[in-house]
């Protein structure tokens, strides 16, 4: 009969494994980033990542998965830097704004990463927490990170629909149709009327 694994030996394979799956999110990331989402091959994926396919595969079933995954981490990454820099703003619109802009650099940085994240929220059967993310980020920075906004308050609703007219806006600019400065003015107008009950 064999021992059953101890807890620092189960924690340390739990550990190898966030790792593993971090690399080949950060692996995705790196090709997205060059090449858009058709350069996101599982294959290629696995490679640079330096993990089996099948490993891969145990991980994320599908590319979309692994689209999602790094949908995650990059809101991951803009949590962080809301907590670490919080929206100064002194308007609750200004706040939530000041959030969406943050977003808007962020992910122009990267703009075929952009394209490949935008795309796989439109396309995706892949359920993600995307718009759910977003709205508690918007929620925060315009209630402040102690408030309780319960499901069925308007607030959250506003919040929500802020947050999709953002990713409509960020599909305009990556055509090539609109400028980060004219996204803020209309975000500004569309926030300030949207965001009255804060």
């Amino acid at each position: 009969m064999t021992a059953e694994p101890t807890a620092p030996a189960q924690g340390a394979r739990s550990r190898s494994q966030h790792q593993r799956r971090r690399r080949i999110v950060q692996a995705a990331a790196a090709l997205a980033s060059r090449g858009g989402i058709e350069a996101m091959q599982m294959r290629t994926v696995a490679e640079r990542a330096g993990v089996a396919l099948g490993t891969l595969y145990r991980y994320f079933p599908s590319k979309m998965d692994l689209v999602v995954a790094v949908v995650s981490e990059e809101l991951d990454l803009l949590e962080g830097s809301i907590e670490r820099r919080p929206p100064r703003a002194g308007a609750p619109s200004g706040r939530a704004v000041e959030v969406l802009m943050r977003a808007t650099r962020g992910l122009m940085r990267e703009p075929e990463l952009a394209e490949a994240l935008i795309r796989s929220l439109l396309l995706s059967d892949v359920k993600t927490d995307f718009g759910d993310r977003m709205t508690g980020m918007l929620l925060r920075a315009a209630a402040g990170a102690g408030t309780e906004i319960p499901a069925g308050d308007s607030r959250r609703v506003s919040a929500r629909a802020l947050s999709s007219v953002w990713t409509m806006e960020m599909i305009e600019m990556l055509r090539g149709h609109t400028t980060a400065d004219e996204i803020q003015a209309r975000l500004e107008t569309i926030a300030e009327r949207l965001l009255t009950d804060f």
